[in-house]
């Protein structure tokens, strides 16, 4: 297992390169493979699917490690492939050699981009290779899962006597239980967004701007091979409340508080959602900004322990630690959610904002994000921390470690 990187001192850009200097884990590729498309295949069963149609791109890097385009491919569909409960796995329109693919066929068009006013037909085309798939399988039930598509699709598989159904609970179920492979996927990268963000305190000073700091978590994301961050969350001083503003030119000043939240999507494919609020020197923290992060670190810490094989969704929201009333209209949009190669079900929202959506229990081998925004309306400053944590046997391991600040502590 690889060490954490050291912290630099503070206010020296140059203390550490955007390389770590240990290297990855060695991940048996073969085996999180099976694991993953056995997740899936499984999850059909469950559902009496016969096949599902796959596009979503985080669905296809689970499901054959594809990694080409993936942000186009998000509001681009071009690439899907046809997975079967028994039967080979069939890739349209792909690029390059695939793990996990039997064979490459020539793809339809799925968006507008591609079928412009005659989607229609391409969807046609669409209903009969999935038509022709079910009678290679030797399908009898005609039972399709579709993840999230055209409804021309739709409309032309009902046609031809197909059952077709959501075929989002199978992608997301099956990336809820994580194998060792994916924890040490994972570890590995939070072990690079904590480089990161290492970089970014040493970088921390007056005058450094917000895209600035950002662009070195991004940087760093891509030199240890990477790929993106779901938002350009980081703010400072007075963008620092409400949450949720985006990297901007501000400069920062002293005795600013910086907050980020890194988003990131790692090495693998594996997220590194991890959240820190830095005090930017000279100077020390306001009486308030440490009563802020005091009670950030204390809602996490109390949330964190309460994380446990068993506790359903509703049982958590009950116990889950209750701000003052004066940060409920602008706390963050859920306290806890589950996190894999993107932010994943299920969710707990805030008990003062009603009961949870919907009930779950968790499980040994679940990731969790649990979140935590302090910021009261009108203020200047709000501050944004979060954990990533591994469901244990007998509670959960912390996976994220880089620390609170002292400064802000007190």
């Amino acid at each position: 297992m690889s060490t954490r990187p050291a912290i630099p001192h503070r206010g020296d850009p140059t203390a550490l390169a955007d390389l770590l200097d240990v290297d990855p884990p060695e991940i048996d590729t073969d085996r999180l493979h099976a694991y993953r498309t056995g997740r899936l295949r499984s999850e059909m069963v469950d559902r009496d699917l016969d096949m599902v149609l796959i596009h979503n791109p985080v669905s296809l890097r689970y499901a054959l490690d594809y990694r080409s385009y993936m942000l186009f491919q998000s509001r681009t569909p071009t690439t899907y492939c046809f997975m079967a409960v028994d039967g080979p796995t069939i890739g349209h329109a792909a690029y390059g050699e695939i793990s996990g693919l039997d064979e490459i066929r020539k793809g339809r068009a799925l968006c507008y981009f591609d079928g412009g006013e005659v989607m229609d037909d391409a969807s046609e085309l669409l209903a009969d290779d999935i038509v022709r798939y079910l009678d290679e399988i030797g399908s009898t039930r005609r039972r399709v899962g579709l993840e999230y598509i055209n409804p021309s699709v739709t409309r032309a598989l009902l046609d031809r006597g197909v059952d077709v159904v959501d075929g989002m609970p199978v992608t997301e179920r099956a990336r809820l239980i994580k194998s060792e492979d994916e924890v040490a996927c994972i570890r590995w990268a939070v072990t690079v967004a904590e480089h990161g963000i290492a970089r970014v305190e040493a970088a921390l000073r007056p005058g450094i701007s917000e895209n600035q700091l950002f662009a070195i978590l991004n940087q760093t994301n891509l030199a240890n091979d990477g790929d993106w961050h779901d938002g350009r969350m980081l703010s400072s001083g007075p963008r620092t409340n409400p949450w949720l503003q985006e990297a901007s030119p501000r400069r920062v000043e002293a005795g600013d508080l910086v907050a980020f939240d890194t988003d990131m999507v790692g090495p693998n494919g594996y997220f590194a959602d991890i959240s820190r609020t830095l005090f930017c020197e000279p100077g020390m923290p306001t009486p308030r900004q440490r009563e802020l992060y005091a009670l950030a670190v204390a809602e996490v810490e109390h949330n964190i322990g309460l994380v446990a094989p068993g506790v359903t969704l509703t049982e958590f929201q009950q116990q889950a630690f209750v701000t003052p009333e004066e940060f409920h209209e602008q706390a963050y949009t859920c306290i806890v959610h589950a996190v894999g190669m993107c932010d994943e079900y299920p969710r707990i929202d805030p008990i003062f904002r009603g009961v949870n959506r919907y009930d779950d229990t968790l499980e040994t081998g679940m990731v969790l994000c649990i979140e935590s925004y302090i910021g009261a309306v009108g203020e200047r400053d709000g501050v944004k921390i979060e954990q990533q944590v591994l469901v244990t046997d007998d509670g959960c391991e912390v996976l994220t470690t880089y620390p609170y600040d002292e400064r802000l502590l007190g």
